[in-house]
């Protein structure tokens, strides 16, 4: 099929995109691709905390909110791209509002605003403990009502179409180029597809699978830069993996539950297994540092002590106020015999977000033409080493308003690119239907074995190099099967999930520094010599 805008994934950032290029130009087709059943089944329906915006210009300020994020980045956030989300940030905020999002609001009828890690004001909005899916609702609910805009369910992306499947070859030194659209495997049929468009944008999301403990859903596979990094796409930064420091502990149990760093704002307060406050031996913003810092502190803790995990320590709180604000966590807990006003909560950090991803520049433009990229899958240069709690959404919305602002202005010229080009099939000859699926899921388990062990918080060189040769191995098996058996879902996720492993390894043996979200116990100390890496 071919289409005027193509769009991969239906988060924050695809949905937001999609509606704006929808109303723009209401005579062109708009198809955004997901791979699972339901269009909700993403990272933003996740996000627990809420959107960081400066909302009360009485005490609040976009130059605190920059400089709040220019701290947690340690150094490498693009401070014209941090100007851009922080100022721009309301406005996305009001158009949300607009499609229906409904933020909590106080006694008195104003936006009950909430301060999580790293913030020195209260600008977090939020719905109760489930903003991201609040926030996917209404989107859902708005794309519902725009007849241009159609969601393909169970359309498992392959591959970008470039130059490459035209028979050129193709290098990282390759000028220009393309992108004609997608490969996707049809979950329905099982047959290979191609979806040809002028304009695609990835908001593919994270790749939290990546590793055993996770706050990502399963589908977070790292889908979106695996593809662009075949397609000799330039990657940016992906030694910087964003562990929550706060996920319940729950031994065997994936994703792991995110309590939000929202009950730490409001009080809530980190605990070792003697019951002490640790949280004041390692910054003077106890619970409220920065969550690379929190999670290497808990860490510390943990390995101290010979424990799996700490506590959280909510036993204060009233309980009527705790459910109001926080009813999903507190349900959770209770389901599994844990009266939060009664016990302590015992958590440990999980892989959570990634601050690196495909290089996009400040209108979410990738280095391959007519691809745009945004949401947790870019690297725009906001979050540095480090992203501050609350900016992923604000961020999303941000640069899905200037890809579509760019695509507008570039409408023209961006949509002769595939006119007279044939597009080849989906190439399957040699290729027979697996045999054996425990090739593949034991891989998986050994992926996310090597990097919970090897390139976890806290890294050395001799885990890095060990991680690159069991990845090397890893590799080699799984390109063998994928040459020759019939594509399938869980395989395709592998070979992906194995290039983001791949590159977040390489990325981190590139930076002999500690910094921000990587720390390397062979260089315990930053280095002056600032870069951002890209591969």
């Amino acid at each position: 099929m071919q289409t005027d805008f193509l769009v991969i994934g239906s988060g924050i950032a695809g949905l937001t995109y999609a509606l704006k290029v929808a109303n723009q130009f209401p005579d062109k087709k708009v198809t955004v691709i997901t791979k699972t059943n339901t269009a909700e089944e993403t990272n933003t329906k996740y996000a627990q905390g809420g959107v960081a915006g400066v909302w009360n210009e009485a005490k609040d300020s976009f130059e605190k909110h920059i400089e709040d994020t220019l701290i947690a980045g340690d150094g490498l956030c693009n401070k014209n791209v941090v100007e851009i989300v922080v100022k721009e940030g309301p406005d996305r905020i009001k158009e949300i509002i607009e499609y229906g999002t409904r933020f909590d609001k106080d006694e008195k009828g104003a936006y009950a605003l909430g301060k999580e890690g790293g913030h020195s004001e209260f600008r977090i909005l939020h719905h109760k403990d489930v903003t991201g899916n609040e926030i996917e609702r209404a989107l859902l609910q708005t794309v519902a009502k725009t007849k241009n805009i159609s969601i393909i369910h169970h359309c498992f992306v392959l591959d970008i179409i470039t130059q490459h499947h035209l028979g050129f070859l193709v290098t990282k030194s390759t000028l220009n180029i393309t992108c004609y659209g997608v490969y996707v495997l049809n979950l329905n049929t099982n047959e290979v597809e191609k979806i040809t468009s002028n304009i695609t944008l990835l908001a593919t999301g994270g790749c939290g699978q990546t590793y055993r403990a996770t706050t990502n859903p399963k589908i977070a596979t790292g889908d979106g830069i695996a593809m662009v990094y075949r397609a000799k796409g330039r990657i940016e930064n992906m030694e910087f993996i964003q562990f929550h420091p706060t996920a319940l502990y729950e031994p065997g149990v994936s994703p792991s539950f995110l309590i939000t760093e929202a009950v730490r704002g409001d009080g809530g307060i980190l605990r070792n297994k003697h019951g002490e406050a640790f949280m004041e031996k390692y910054d003077s913003r106890k619970d409220l540092a920065p969550r690379d810092i929190v999670a290497r502190a808990i860490d510390s803790e943990m390995k101290r002590t010979g424990t799996e995990y700490v506590y959280l320590d909510c036993r204060h709180f009233e309980k009527e106020k705790f459910i109001h604000h926080f009813p999903n966590i507190y349900e959770k807990c209770l389901s599994i015999g844990i009266d939060v006003i009664q016990h302590l909560i015992p958590v440990a950090p999980a892989a959570h977000y990634s601050c690196g991803g495909i290089k996009t520049d400040e209108n979410a433009c990738t280095s391959i033409q007519n691809l745009y990229a945004c949401g947790e899958c870019a690297s725009t240069g906001l979050h540095g080493a480090n992203r501050l709690a609350s900016n992923s959404l604000l961020e999303a919305m941000v640069f899905a308003h200037r890809a579509f602002l760019h695509v507008s202005n570039h409408y023209q010229t961006l949509q002769k690119n595939i006119d007279n080009i044939t597009i080849p099939d989906w190439n399957t000859k040699g290729t027979t239907e697996p045999k054996e699926m425990i090739l593949i899921t034991q891989s998986f388990k050994e992926l996310q074995q090597i990097m919970s062990d090897y390139v976890g918080i806290v890294r050395t060189n001799v885990r890095l190099a060990r991680a690159m040769k069991r990845l090397d191995l890893l590799f080699e098996e799984t390109e063998q099967l994928y040459r020759s058996t019939k594509v399938s879902p869980q395989l395709c996720e592998l070979r992906n999930l194995i290039t983001t492993g791949y590159l977040i390894v390489k990325a981190a043996e590139f930076r002999k520094e500690s910094r921000g979200l990587h720390f390397n116990t062979d260089y315990p100390n930053k280095s002056s010599l600032l870069q951002n890496i890209v591969l």
